[in-house]
């Protein structure tokens, strides 16, 4: 009679050793994954290109951090300091103060700050703003468009392909040099 060798029994604790190896190597093959895609995007940054912004809010709701890294920026040097500014004030405010039903944002990033009659200048709280692009399309649709959307790079990840240009409707979103990485709007 032959004799056939013992099946060989792997121990719970040798099974459990070999799955956390093979799982830590998988680990660092991803990380390593990672690291070269994100190489390939070095030396360049997300950006939204404002004349291309159609302002459909998605900015807020789409990107991958919490609380959006695109924020509303304004150009002052277009700005008109209107009294009524369309950018602050909801369509047919009440009266034309600071009063929460008469601003446009939802959150009150927009400040308003009294110059002198009839000039106000308007200033965003970027720490409240969360980029839905209320106040930007007030300021586009009747103003003179100096509020508009840019990706701040000290709060953006860098995404290889940024959630919010994968769903944006105007195709606003680009590649720009990280050593230039804001596009400044300039008159219509």
């Amino acid at each position: 009679m032959s004799s056939a060798p013992p099946a060989a029994s792997v121990s719970r604790r040798q099974f459990l050793r070999d799955g956390a190896r093979m799982t830590a190597v998988a680990g660092m093959g991803g990380l390593l994954g990672v690291l070269a895609t994100r190489s390939q995007a070095e030396g360049t940054v997300w950006q939204i290109d404002p004349q291309k912004c159609l302002r459909c809010g998605r900015c807020a709701t789409e990107c991958v951090l919490e609380q959006s890294a695109v924020k509303c920026v304004h150009a002052y040097a277009m700005c008109g300091y209107c009294n009524l500014c369309t950018g602050y004030f909801e369509p047919e405010p009440n009266a034309l103060n600071t009063g929460a039903e008469n601003q446009l944002c939802p959150t009150a990033a927009l400040k308003r700050t009294f110059i002198e009659d009839p000039y106000f200048q308007y200033d965003i709280d970027e720490q409240l703003c969360i980029g839905c692009a209320k106040c930007v399309e007030g300021c586009n649709r009747f103003g003179n468009g100096s509020l508009f959307l840019q990706v701040r790079h000290d709060r953006c990840v860098n995404c290889n392909v940024c959630a919010i240009s994968r769903v944006c409707p105007g195709d606003a979103f680009v590649r720009v040099p990280s050593s230039q990485p804001y596009l400044l709007k300039t008159t219509h």
